[in-house]
């Protein structure tokens, strides 16, 4: 019977909380104070890693996405060093845009609900 995740899977979200607590404890530069990690899609060979994440209430994620390329080596070093993976993978920063798409359907959701009170 197989395993219902795969090591992909599993090494993705150590990647996650690792990265979640290097932004916490270790990175200093405040473009990325308000960055918070959503979701990490690993390649099955383990070598790329598409690093979501979303940030501030502003909508401009440029500033968030620049910082986080700026300290991508130093934390692929500290990746590399905590998890002890024959190979670390490359990391690519994404915005997850979900967080606002959900905001953005809500406030709608809302909206026609009041509509809905007021006929």
């Amino acid at each position: 019977m197989p395993l219902p995740f795969r090591r992909a899977d599993r090494v993705g979200d150590l990647i996650l909380r690792e990265l979640s607590r290097l932004l916490l404890r270790e990175i200093k530069d405040p473009r990325l104070a308000q960055v918070v990690i959503t979701k990490v899609e690993l390649t099955a060979d383990l070598r790329h890693a598409r690093v979501f994440f979303t940030g501030g209430s502003g909508a401009d994620h440029a500033g968030e996405l620049t910082g986080l390329r700026s300290a991508t080596g130093f934390l692929r070093g500290q990746l590399g060093r905590s998890l002890r993976l024959r190979y670390t993978p490359e990391l690519a920063f994404e915005i997850d845009d979900s967080v606002d798409h959900s905001l953005h359907i809500a406030a709608l959701l809302k909206q026609v609900a009041t509509e809905e009170q007021h006929e």
